[in-house]
């Protein structure tokens, strides 16, 4: 028999109730994701729907040259291919592990079958649905709103929040891609943040000293995307 301890550590998944999340167990594998690696590519067939458990992947536009951008990220709080809610069988993006970790892997064969039998499952999902599109608005008008200092300090917080210790796993090089700016300029927008003692900068990897002083830097993006996913799905988010 098994305990709550067994269940996925996703809070989205976790948001269903007891009896619905057992019954959708068999459905759910567990895997690891590793940096970088790519789940889904654009334009390839939506076959699987991924729910973090630990990390972050971040949904990305990709252009013809190569280079990439990123659109939205997801944590435990939710799940990859909303499109696979509304029927989609491609997916229009890629799914990119920007910060290493586990995730439950469900089919999407499996995925259309709870949406049509479980009714706790459609409406969390829908309601997901619903907080992505907000979480993607706001960060377009961030993108043109906003500074790169305030900018990276905003994607720094909501990486924290996904988890499970200050020190997040990235290079500076991808993080720029993220934020959609040349290596340089990420590379002294950090030194600026080190300089303030926010963070501190490694090879591969940045730590989070000083959380306060992220937040006083940060624009109001920040809290407007909790405060959404928190109205549409409450206790999903850190």
């Amino acid at each position: 028999m098994r305990t709550p301890s067994d269940w996925p550590r996703n809070r989205l998944l976790r948001a269903l109730p007891p009896a619905d999340l057992e019954r959708l167990m068999p459905e759910l594998e567990q895997i690891g994701c590793a940096r970088e690696q790519v789940l889904m590519d654009a334009d390839s067939p939506l076959d699987n729907v991924f729910f973090p458990d630990s990390g972050v992947v971040s949904v990305v536009a990709v252009y013809a040259d190569g280079s990439i951008i990123e659109m939205a990220n997801i944590g435990r709080e939710g799940c990859t291919s909303v499109q696979a809610i509304f029927g989609a069988h491609r997916s229009s993006v890629r799914l990119l592990v920007q910060i290493p970790g586990g995730a439950t892997r469900m089919s999407r064969a499996a995925f259309t079958g709870a949406m049509e039998a479980t009714p706790s499952f459609h409406g969390l999902m829908y309601a997901y649905a619903q907080a992505f599109l907000e979480q993607v608005m706001v960060s377009v008008a961030c993108n043109g709103a906003h500074s790169l200092k305030q900018r990276l300090a905003r994607w720094l917080l909501m990486m924290r929040d996904r988890g499970d210790d200050n020190a997040l796993h990235i290079t500076q090089n991808l993080l720029g891609e993220m934020l959609g700016v040349q290596r340089p300029t990420i590379t002294n927008a950090a030194r600026e943040m080190e300089r303030a003692g926010w963070i501190k900068r490694g090879r591969r990897e940045v730590t989070i000293l000083n959380r306060p002083g992220l937040l006083a830097a940060s624009c109001e993006c920040y809290q407007l995307v909790r405060t959404r996913i928190a109205f549409h799905l409450p206790n999903t988010y850190a």
